[in-house]
C-alpha cells in the first residue's frame, strides 16, 4: 500500500474512517477527464458529486458526475452519469438509465434542493456547454425541464447553490461561470521536455459573469444576473456557498476566484448584492496577491455566533480561514490555527466543516489534488496527486489528525469533489470524493458513533423547503452551539440535506430551537428530545416526528 510521508499506523481499530472498497458498495462508475495531448483545461477541473436521498425512503443515495461529449471531446462509447440508490444494507444500485439522469454532456458539478417545494429532490448538473435541470417527478424517474425552465447557463458553469435570496419562500439558483472557453479559444501551455503540454494556468484566458436564477413558483425562472448586481463582477468562479455573514436574515454568497480576487456578494435586500470582498478583506492574500481559489465553505468554526469563511488555494498560495470579525470584515487566521503550515504544498479543492466525531465542534475535511499532472517537473516538492486531510478541532487550533485516520488518507489521489452524507444512519458523517480520471472514494466514519448525537431534517413551509438559512440552537449540558444551515459549499458537490448536532458523551439534550429563515422568520422550541436517532422537523408543526 503507497503511503504519504509521515503516516503513522496508530494502534487503536477502527480507524476514524474506513474506505468502503466497490467490490463491497457495488458503486462500479468511474469518472473519465477525455485527457488529451492537447490538455483542454476542464480535463482537470471535473467533477462533482452528491448525496442526496432521491426517493424519499430516508437513506442517501449517491450522484456521480462524468465527462462527456462537447466540442473538444467525442467519447466512444459515449459516457454519463451515474444514480446510485441506497440499498439500506451498505451496498448501491445503479439506477441512472431508469431515473433518466445520464446527462452526456461534459459534466462539472451538481446541486441538490427541492425548489419546486412538492417534497422530492431535484438535480441540476453544470456542464462545459450547457447544464441540465432534472425535476424529480416522485416515481424514481426525473425530466429535464431545462428548456421550460430557463436555467441552461450556456458556457462553462462550475459550482452552483441554491439559495433564497429575496425571502419569498422559493429556492433561487446561483451558478458560477468559469473562464470563456472553447476549442477554438484554446491556449497551448507550458511545453515539457519531451513535448507533453501542461494544464494552463487560467491566467490567459477572459473572465466571465455568474448567472442569478428568480425562481417563478410556477416551474420557470427569471434571470436576474444584471439587476441584482452578480453580473457586474466578471470572474473565475469555482466554488460557492450561500451563508449569511451579518447575521441579518439575507443569504449571502461566498464566491472563489481563480487566478482574479474573490468575491463576497453580500445580500442587501430587495433584489441587490453588494460585492465587498476587497474591503472585508477576502478578496487577496495578506500580500495583496489574487490567489487560485478552488473549494470553499462558510461555518461557525470558533463559535461567537457569526459565520467564517474558508478558501483552499494552489500549492505554495496557502489556503486561508477567515476569522468573522463581526462588522463586515474578516482575519485570515490561517498560521495561528495551524491550517496555513500544513496546506502549504497542497492543492485544495472538495472541503467541508463538519463535526465527524460528534463532540460538538466542528473539525475539517479537504480532498487535495493538483490540477496540472507535470506537475512535479516544475516543484520538486509538489505532486499531481495528494492525499485526503483531516484536522480536528481543539477548540483553539486545528490539529492535523490525518495521519492517524485510516489508511485511505496514505493514498495520494487527484481529488475533485467532496461531499458529506450519512448513507449508513448511524449518525456518525460519511464522506464521499470525487476524483479525477478514477474512481470516487466512499468513506464511513467509525468516530461519529463513540459520541452521542441527534440528526434532524428541517422542511420549510413558509420558508424555503430545503430550510437553507436556517438557525438550529442547542443545549445538552454544558455545551451549548448554534449551527446555521448553509447552502452548498465544497466543490461542485451536494450534501446530506439533514443536520447531525454532535453532544459527545452528554447523555441529554435539554432543549433545541429552530429559527426558521423568512418568510416565516419564527422561532420553534423543542424539549424532550431523543437522542441517536433522526428526527424530522417541519416549519409550523408543534411536534418533531
Amino acid at each position: 500500500m503507497p503511503r504519504w510521508p509521515g503516516f503513522v499506523l496508530p494502534e487503536a481499530l477502527p480507524f476514524p474512517f474506513e474506505e468502503i472498497l466497490p467490490e463491497k458498495s457495488g458503486i462500479r462508475w468511474v469518472h473519465s477527464n477525455g485527457k488529451s495531448a492537447e490538455k483542454y483545461l476542464p480535463e482537470t477541473s471535473g467533477a462533482g458529486c452528491a448525496f442526496l436521498d432521491y426517493d424519499n425512503d430516508g437513506w442517501m443515495d449517491i450522484y456521480l458526475v462524468n465527462s462527456g461529449k462537447c466540442d473538444f471531446f467525442t467519447p466512444n462509447p459515449p459516457l454519463r452519469n451515474a444514480l446510485y440508490k441506497n440499498n439500506r444494507d451498505g451496498t448501491f444500485t445503479d439506477v441512472t438509465e431508469k431515473a433518466g439522469v445520464a446527462a452526456g454532456g461534459f459534466g462539472q458539478g451538481v446541486a441538490v434542493a427541492d425548489y419546486d417545494g412538492d417534497g422530492f429532490s431535484d438535480l441540476y448538473v453544470t456542464q462545459y456547454g450547457r447544464s441540465i435541470l432534472y425535476h424529480n417527478n416522485g416515481d424514481g424517474t426525473f425530466s429535464d425541464v431545462t428548456e421550460k425552465a430557463g436555467v441552461a447557463a450556456p458556457g462553462w458553469a462550475s459550482s452552483a447553490v441554491w439559495f433564497d435570496y429575496d425571502n419569498d419562500g422559493r429556492l433561487d439558483l446561483f451558478v458560477g461561470r468559469f473562464v470563456d472557453f472553447s476549442k477554438e479559444l484554446n491556449k497551448p501551455c507550458g511545453i515539457h521536455d519531451d513535448g507533453r503540454h501542461h494544464y494552463c494556468i487560467p491566467k490567459i484566458y477572459s473572465p466571465m459573469p455568474s448567472w442569478l436564477f428568480h425562481n417563478n413558483g410556477d416551474g420557470t425562472f427569471t434571470d436576474v444576473s444584471k439587476e441584482s448586481g452578480i453580473a457586474s463582477h466578471l470572474g473565475k468562479v469555482w466554488g460557492v456557498v450561500a451563508t449569511d455573514i451579518n447575521n441579518d436574515g439575507l443569504i449571502d454568497l461566498w464566491v472563489s476566484n481563480d487566478t482574479v480576487a474573490n468575491f463576497l456578494f453580500v445580500n442587501r435586500g430587495k433584489g441587490k448584492f453588494d460585492e465587498i470582498a476587497t474591503t472585508a478583506g477576502v478578496a487577496y492574500s495578506d500580500a495583496g496577491r489574487a490567489r487560485s481559489g478552488m473549494g470553499v465553505d462558510s461555518a461557525d468554526f470558533n463559535d461567537d455566533g457569526w459565520m467564517d469563511l474558508f478558501v483552499a488555494n494552489l500549492d505554495r498560495e496557502m489556503f486561508a480561514i477567515y476569522k468573522n470579525n463581526h462588522d463586515e470584515t474578516f482575519d485570515d487566521v490561517a498560521l495561528p490555527t495551524g491550517i496555513g503550515k500544513a496546506t502549504k504544498f497542497m492543492s485544495g479543492w472538495g472541503l467541508k466543516f463538519f463535526d465527524y466525531d460528534n463532540d460538538g465542534d466542528l473539525d475539517l475535511f479537504l480532498a487535495n489534488g493538483n490540477p496540472d499532472d507535470l506537475i512535479s517537473s516544475l516543484h520538486g516538492e509538489v505532486t499531481y496527486e495528494e492525499p485526503l486531510m483531516l484536522f480536528h478541532n481543539t477548540g483553539k487550533s486545528f490539529q492535523d489528525v490525518s495521519s492517524q485516520s485510516g489508511p485511505v488518507f496514505a493514498m495520494p489521489m487527484s481529488s475533485r469533489g467532496l461531499a458529506l452524507g450519512d448513507f449508513d444512519n448511524d449518525g456518525a458523517v460519511d464522506v464521499l470524493v470525487s476524483v479525477n480520471n478514477g474512481a470516487p472514494r466512499l468513506l464511513r466514519n467509525n468516530a461519529g458513533r463513540s459520541n452521542h448525537w441527534l440528526g434532524i431534517h428541517l422542511r420549510g413551509r413558509k420558508s424555503n423547503p430545503d430550510a437553507i438559512g436556517a438557525v438550529v440552537t442547542y443545549q445538552a449540558g454544558d455545551l451549548k452551539r448554534r449551527r446555521v444551515k448553509v447552502g452548498g459549499g465544497s466543490y461542485l458537490s451536494s450534501h446530506d440535506p439533514r443536520m447531525v448536532l454532535g453532544l459527545g458523551k452528554r447523555e441529554k439534550l435539554e432543549w433545541l430551537e429552530v429559527k426558521w429563515p423568512m418568510p416565516g422568520g419564527t422561532t420553534q422550541r423543542f424539549t424532550d428530545l431523543p437522542i441517536n436517532r433522526y428526527i424530522t422537523i417541519v416549519e409550523g408543526q408543534e411536534k418533531w416526528k
